[in-house]
């Protein structure tokens, strides 16, 4: 498809939908949700957003918060301590809430780490998965409550590499994910230390909060550089997301084998062929495939393309990447797909941002992020949020960026009233944004520490507290106050 039939098939199909950005609150979209978008997203739109209060400075240093909200400090790497006596990992990521009763919870928490980190999660007998992995990646559960107290802290898994984020199950365990394509026999080095990867990594993980541990990969998912996932409501399909570049990588359906059930013990249960692994095709009113997100933009807010799916042919890429197996045009790329969250009727999922020139396909637009929603049912997708890219178009300069340019979106959960709320790790300050789909985002904490980027944000059940982490230094905090007034 050329450049031009592009623009002009692009700029034929969603004639009336606009952005705009007002003051201190940038409006994501003012389009009308689609039939085919969230229903809570549809009855969200429709009653208008409270606006929370502005930040506070946080006289620590740490955290700005709106009036009336306060945080507590629940794990700090290198300072707490694990219950096995090894100090907290750092790099905390992706992250999972689970109710536990009395008024308490369970974390599961990813920890970004190569072999060789400084703060590595530690090896501990029955969690790990590569003994080659030394002071590398992993998962620690951390038990707390409404308070925020820190109740103890324990090794998951262990001996993976790079645990990005991932998504809860339905059956209350946590699915980590592999952010790397290193392969068995892969020299490190780091901290005065040095090995070798005795196994191939790029899987993705099953993490319980009981005390069991299975450090068994979940091969029927394919290995690449996995950033998150989430399962669908029927449990016949995983969405994932791959956070890859040269070329950029791909957004992912695998499909349960005919009567498998999805539940706990995947890789136990799975063969490492089973069910089908398959890469997303939009598909665009010409019939063509779109070759990458960044051709769309806000003018398209709201519209719904049909989505396909093109069956990856070598799943455990054991000679080329996944995302290369696939020629350009031939499925829809996308720089940095990261978070994913499913609902009862679809799942979103983020791509960060796409500004330079090794980002881009040639002629597609610079942006600061998009989020998209796609429906189960109706298999379309649709981008019902999209950040501008804020480069001085006029004299080339670099972008700036300031407390209220909101960039760079990479995790995002749904609270439990229907919003989303989105982990920056942008260009700018590092904010944790309260967002609407076809609504606006406004800021609802913001890093006053350094430029270290958000992760892992995620509602417990009952609405009472959001946890959230800072990766560097890592710290998790518990953001507790009048939640529901302002997203319920």
């Amino acid at each position: 498809m050329s450049s031009s039939s592009r623009r002009s098939v692009l700029a034929g199909g969603a004639a009336g939908v606009g952005f705009a950005v007002t003051g201190a609150m940038p409006s994501l979209a003012q389009a009308t949700p689609n039939d085919n978008a969230s229903d809570r997203a549809k009855e969200r739109a429709g009653r208008g957003v409270v606006a929370f209060p502005p930040l506070q400075d946080d006289p620590a240093g740490l955290l700005a918060l709106p009036a009336g909200f306060s945080y507590a400090v629940v794990t700090r790497a290198g300072v707490t301590r694990l219950d096995e006596g090894q100090l907290t990992p750092n790099a905390h990521d992706g992250t999972a809430v689970f109710t536990t009763g009395r008024g308490r919870y369970r974390l599961i928490q990813n920890h970004e780490l190569k072999a060789g980190s400084a703060l590595g999660v530690p090896h501990i007998e029955g969690t790990v998965y590569d003994e080659g992995a030394i002071d590398a990646g992993g998962c620690t559960v951390i038990s707390t409550d409404s308070k925020g107290r820190n109740l103890g802290e324990y090794v998951g898994i262990s001996g993976t590499s790079t645990n990005c984020a991932g998504g809860p199950t339905p059956w209350g365990t946590w699915l980590t994910c592999e952010e790397t394509e290193d392969r068995a026999g892969k020299s490190w080095s780091g901290n005065g230390k040095s090995g070798t990867y005795l196994k191939d990594h790029g899987y993705v993980f099953e993490v319980f909060h009981d005390g069991r541990a299975n450090a068994k990969p979940i091969k029927a998912f394919g290995r690449y550089a996995h950033e998150a996932l989430a399962i669908d409501k029927a449990r016949k399909h995983v969405f994932l997301s791959e956070d890859a570049s040269g070329p950029n990588g791909l957004f992912y359906r695998w499909t349960a084998p005919a009567g498998f059930e999805m539940g706990p013990n995947l890789a136990d249960r799975l063969a490492d062929d089973a069910g089908v692994l398959a890469a997303m095709q939009i598909i665009m009113p010409d019939g063509s495939v779109l070759p990458d997100v960044a051709y769309l933009t806000s003018a398209q807010m709201g519209l719904p393309f049909p989505v396909q799916w093109k069956q990856v042919p070598d799943r455990d890429a054991k000679t080329t990447s996944v995302r290369k197996q696939f020629t350009d045009g031939e499925v829809t790329r996308g720089k940095k797909f990261e978070g994913v969250w499913g609902t009862d009727e679809g799942v979103y999922v983020v791509n960060s941002f796409a500004f330079s020139s090794s980002d881009l396909p040639a002629d597609a637009v610079p942006h600061d992020g998009m989020v998209w929603f796609y429906n189960y049912k109706a298999e379309t997708i649709q981008l019902v949020a999209y950040f501008p890219h804020q480069a001085t178009a006029a004299s080339g300069a670099a972008a700036k960026y300031d407390d209220l340019t909101f960039d760079g979106p990479d995790n995002v959960t749904v609270t439990p009233w229907g919003s989303l709320v989105l982990a920056e790790d942008g260009a700018g300050a590092s904010q944790v944004l309260s967002a609407t789909p076809y609504g606006p985002a406004q800021a609802i904490a913001r890093n006053q520490l350094n430029d270290s980027e958000f992760t892992g944000p995620t509602f417990s059940e009952d609405g009472k507290v959001l946890f959230v982490n800072m990766q560097t230094p890592g710290l998790t905090f518990a953001i507790t106050g009048p939640w529901e007034k302002y997203l319920g």
